[in-house]
């Protein structure tokens, strides 16, 4: 949870299990106490749209829509690739891929690139795949121009994406998440380019339509429980 305004900006975070409706909230109030403001002064709200757990996605939206209902808010939708790809860009990156562990064998992955007004563009879909997908993917159409930054935790789950040609990895990267700062500068730059919107409007970002491998895909893949 972070909130951005002219005097800076104000965030917490923290990696939870169950609960996570009751956690987001309490983080809410603590920092708009910590801020000195109430929900009803900002100018919109900005949500985190997945692609992730499929439970942990449909909380962020619906604790989001919520909470702009209420406060009479508009709305944007930031993607986990878009927020961990602008924590690269914020760090000095221009070119970045996104990977996150999305279990099952695979990982959710994009490309984006730093831009002056918008804060990145993406350069290709995002994608849901194998390590070797991604390879395959980049092997036919690289959208970058020289070396790119790598960052997320899918570089840690599936080691052999290090090897992918041109890529920087940096200390610290393979362990990254999305951070609710980055998702806060991303939807400030949306709402003040006039795309926010209704609340019921936003809809998750899946990527993959299946939660989990069959027993069988399980034995074949040589996997363990998706989690």
């Amino acid at each position: 949870m972070a909130l951005l305004s002219d005097e800076g900006l104000v965030g917490r975070f923290e990696e939870v299990g169950r609960g996570h409706a009751e956690q987001i909230l309490q983080m809410v109030d603590a920092v708009l106490a910590e801020a000195g403001t109430a929900l009803a002064a900002v100018d919109g709200v900005a949500a985190s749209v997945g692609p992730g757990s499929f439970t942990g996605v449909r909380i962020s939206v619906s604790v989001a829509q919520g909470l702009a209902f209420g406060a009479g808010l508009p709305l944007v939708g930031v993607t986990t690739l878009e927020a961990l790809a602008m924590q690269a860009i914020r760090g000095g990156a221009s070119n970045v891929l996104t990977c996150l562990d999305a279990r099952m064998g695979e990982v959710y992955w994009g490309c984006f690139e730093a831009d002056s007004a918008r804060g990145l563009v993406a350069t290709r879909p995002m994608a849901v795949g194998s390590a070797q997908s991604v390879g395959d993917a980049l092997a036919v159409h690289m959208p970058f121009t020289g070396a790119f930054h790598g960052i997320g935790r899918g570089f840690a789950a599936y080691p052999a994406l290090q090897s992918l040609p041109g890529l920087l990895l940096l200390p610290g990267a393979s362990g990254a998440l999305p951070d609710a700062r980055d998702m806060a500068y991303l939807g400030a730059l949306r709402l003040r380019a006039g795309e926010g919107g209704d609340p019921a409007d936003l809809a998750p970002q899946y990527v993959r339509d299946k939660v989990a491998l069959t027993e069988l895909e399980r034995k074949t893949a040589g996997a363990g429980p998706a989690r």
